[in-house]
This record gives structure tokens, C-alpha cells and sequence, in this order.
């Protein structure tokens, strides 16, 4: 992990930080990490799981269209008797 040393921060601003943190019930250095992490994810359009992150890299591209594989039926279980 990486250490972040924010300097000149308004008193002001420290006080409603402090504030936003206790009424989250986290310590103001887990609420700016939130924060942070909210932010960031927001300008990134959100979280995404993996099939939707390779559709939006494709899509520029035209796309992926792979063939669904066939599917053989299931097999009997085994008989251990």
C-alpha cells in the first residue's frame, strides 16, 4: 500500500470530513479512502464485470460474435455398487 500526505487542508473542511466520518462510523483516513475510491470508480463509469469490460473494448473494433459451442446431453452417473 501506498502512503497519500495531503498538507494545507482547511480547517473547515477537516472538521466536516471528521464529521462525515463518524456519522459513516469509519476513520477519517477509511472515509477519504471511500471517497477517493467513489470518485475514481465513478469517472470510470463503474465497476464492471469481466464479459462487459472486453464488450466495451471490442465494440470500438466491431464487436465479438463467437459461435455458441455445441452441447452434448449429460452423462449417466457413475454406479459404484
Amino acid at each position: 500500500m501506498s502512503t497519500l500526505t495531503i498538507r494545507n487542508v482547511d480547517p473547515k473542511l477537516k472538521e466536516r470530513l471528521r464529521i462525515r466520518a463518524a456519522h459513516n462510523g469509519r476513520s477519517m483516513e477509511a472515509e477519504v479512502r471511500a471517497m477517493l475510491r467513489e470518485a475514481l470508480v465513478a469517472e470510470t463509469g463503474g465497476e464492471v464485470d469481466l464479459a462487459t469490460a472486453i464488450r466495451r473494448r471490442m465494440a470500438p473494433l466491431g464487436g465479438v460474435d463467437l459461435p455458441e459451442p455445441e452441447r452434448a446431453p449429460l452423462r449417466d452417473p457413475p454406479d459404484f455398487t
